[in-house]
């Protein structure tokens, strides 16, 4: 017998997943709820654009859900901790962690107890936007080849924006961080008992989709264009990293300490680290042709290349790396900033009930699933929490057009679902212009497990059929995958092969609905650049509205 354990670091809890590495099935989980915040998330009522969490959460998880799915597997005949080969760990990203010349995270420090700087910059804080415009336009001008992977534009989710800012608002805290560490790497080095931030072997994953990394160049952007930024992030620079390394090796072996608490085996394989939606796309059988989609509060969209095509060159999405997703071929992330937040947000605010919002949700799907596409007159656009992928703005705001006094909550459901589909097929028709096939959409997570009008919707706006994992906890899977990888049981290709789990029923494009979608996406498609790209003709308006409020705050 042989086992993997797979942990997966989400916005609002952690989970840890037991892999049986012989029959591929997943034998057990357990979710350790963050709790810091709202929901896990630290936030400022005057900044909405701020979003931390307390790395104290990310520890306290470790330790929790991995004692609570061990204790499940233990009920299983034959089960043995001791039979685990590797950790893998997947994480939100870009979330870095100030940290000190320990590798201890500085909000573990008494002195920074009240400073949100020093606690972990969530990848949904926005708070560098305006950074990341000096950072796109300073690449332009000098750098252009380290913006072209990340299609021209950086965004205020990855980690130099966030640096920039933290040097700025908390120039004191700045100073006494050692390094700035990805949560994908900070949480293999807890395991592997690291004490020395300059030990950790960072994720390729992070490093090129969100720092600017690529060994073309050199790494890390270099000190010259860092320090024309500021002068910190040039120092800052010599003590980060020179290598960046594929999930599928191996980071370090399980120290002694947490071996006892976790009660494994010393020296078992952790694997380099990567972002969740990376890991669960290789849980899903990523490969050419294929797209997978994580569906959850946001959307992470993963694909990879043909194995030798050059490297695409797609403007407005998240990078092109190298081995980010699968060894020796490129891996392609976009993906949009808020989906199931939408939804969710609609039916708290605006429909009727008690507060319980499973209640609200099945009534608001009855109700939408009755009307026909195009039924409801409405037009919205998807922007709630910016658009991350193919204009990279995090000013951009929600809209719907076509109210009457009699539009229902259901049929604003249904224009918001649209919207969220119509997003998504932006992002498909500009990966595909370079080249990049997406022939099929394998979905994951509970959205698309649960909302089966979301799926039919998905599929008659993209034109391609929808299929979803039978695995629930994809990217935990994937993660487990990676860590027997790491030990050397087997290569992900053999793992997938073994472990990849897709339902039987693929929901397909229904024609008449599609034509009509057609004609609605054409619609969506001039809102969409009139209001979003920078030359459109009403690219101000939200911008104006956001510099108002800002003001009058």
């Amino acid at each position: 017998m042989a086992y993997a354990l797979g942990l997966d670091y989400g916005t609002n809890s952690c989970r840890a997943l037991v892999l049986d590495l012989e029959s591929g099935e997943p034998i057990a989980d357990a979710v350790f709820e963050y709790p810091t915040g709202e929901k896990g998330i630290v936030l400022d009522p005057s900044d909405p654009h701020l979003a931390r969490q307390h790395p104290r959460d990310y520890v306290d998880g470790l330790r929790e859900s991995v004692l609570a799915a061990l204790a499940k597997a233990a009920q299983i005949d034959g089960f043995s901790a001791a039979d685990i080969v590797g950790i893998g760990v997947d994480t939100t990203g870009s979330t870095p962690i100030p940290v000190d010349a320990s590798a201890q995270p500085l909000a573990f420090n008494e002195r920074f107890a009240d400073e949100p700087a020093a606690l972990a910059w969530l990848w949904r804080d926005h708070t560098g936007h305006a950074e990341a415009e000096e950072i796109t336009a300073l690449a332009a001008e000098m750098r252009p080849h380290y913006i072209a992977p990340c299609g021209g534009t950086y965004s205020s989710e990855w980690f130099w924006s966030k640096a920039l800012r933290f040097a700025r608002v908390a120039p004191d805290c700045f100073a006494s961080m050692h390094s700035f560490v990805e949560l994908c790497d900070f949480v293999p080095g807890v395991l592997a008992g690291v004490t020395d931030p300059a030990q950790l072997k960072r994720s390729v994953c992070a490093a090129g989709h969100k720092a600017m990394f690529d060994p073309a160049h050199g790494g890390l952007p270099d000190a010259e264009f860092l320090a024309t930024l500021d002068p910190r992030l040039a120092e800052l620079r010599e003590r980060l990293y020179g290598e960046a390394f594929a999930a599928d090796e191996r980071a370090g072996s399980l120290c002694g300490e947490w071996a006892e608490t976790l009660g494994l085996p010393a020296g078992i394989a952790i694997a380099v680290g990567a972002f969740d939606a990376h890991m669960g796309a290789a849980g899903a059988g990523a490969r050419p042709g294929r797209l997978v989609k994580i569906l959850g509060t946001s959307t992470c969209d993963i694909t990879v290349s043909a194995p030798g095509a050059a490297r695409p060159d797609v403007r407005g999405i998240c990078g092109v790396v190298d081995g980010s997703v699968l060894s020796g071929v490129w891996g392609i992330e976009a993906g949009q900033s808020a989906v199931g937040d939408i939804f969710l947000w609609h039916a708290r605010q605006h429909v009727p009930g008690d507060g319980d919002l499973d209640a609200k949700f099945a009534v608001l799907e009855a109700e939408a699933a009755k009307i026909t596409p195009g039924g409801h007159g409405l037009l919205a656009l998807d922007w709630h929490n910016g658009n991350r992928t193919v204009l990279v703005d995090p000013l951009l705001s929600g809209m719907l057009l076509g109210q009457t006094l009699s539009t229902t909550p259901a049929e604003v459901y249904r224009a918001y679902i649209e919207a969220t589909a119509f997003g998504a097929l932006k992002i498909i028709d500009r990966i595909e212009e370079q080249g990049v096939r997406v022939d099929e959409i394998v979905c994951c997570g509970g959205l698309a497990a649960r909302n089966r009008l979301l799926m039919q919707i998905y599929a008659d706006i993209t034109g391609r059929p929808m299929l979803v994992s039978a695995v629930d906890q994809t990217c935990a899977m994937g993660a487990a995958m990676f860590g027997a990888a790491a030990a050397g049981f087997a290569s992900i290709g053999a793992l997938q092969e073994r472990c990849v789990r897709l339902r039987d029923d693929v929901v397909t494009p229904d024609a008449d609905a599609h034509a009509t979608y057609r004609e609605l996406y054409a619609l969506y498609s001039e809102l969409h650049d009139a209001f979003g790209e920078r030359s459109g003709a009403m690219a101000h308006v939200m911008k104006k509205l956001v510099a108002l409020r800002e003001r009058v705050r």
